[in-house]
């Protein structure tokens, strides 16, 4: 599977960033050697390898659930750029 310069281009147009003609040559070089490598790796015979999770052993720690007094109101709203007394003021957004 090759991927083109036009494809680059359409990849790049929908995350909305704006490529000069050298990058859109260099991004498709780049993925179709990643392809190809992928295609490669696709070759390797796994039938006698088991399937696994994890490389490595994990074992889940554990904490006892600790009930904990949190932080006020007047706390928390002490570092607000602004607040009326009760609530955060942020610009509306549209």
């Amino acid at each position: 599977m090759k991927i083109s310069r036009q494809e680059v281009a359409r990849i790049a147009d929908l995350a909305r960033l704006k490529l000069s003609e050298d990058k859109l040559d260099l991004f498709a070089g780049q993925l179709n050697d990643i392809l190809e490598y992928m295609e490669m790796l696709g070759q390797v015979d796994t039938s006698q390898v088991e399937p696994l999770s994890s490389p490595v052993e994990h074992e889940a720690s554990y904490r006892d659930d600790e009930v904990k007094q949190g932080s006020s109101r007047d706390e928390v709203l002490r570092n607000a750029p602004e607040d009326d007394g009760a609530f955060f003021i942020v610009p509306k957004v549209f």
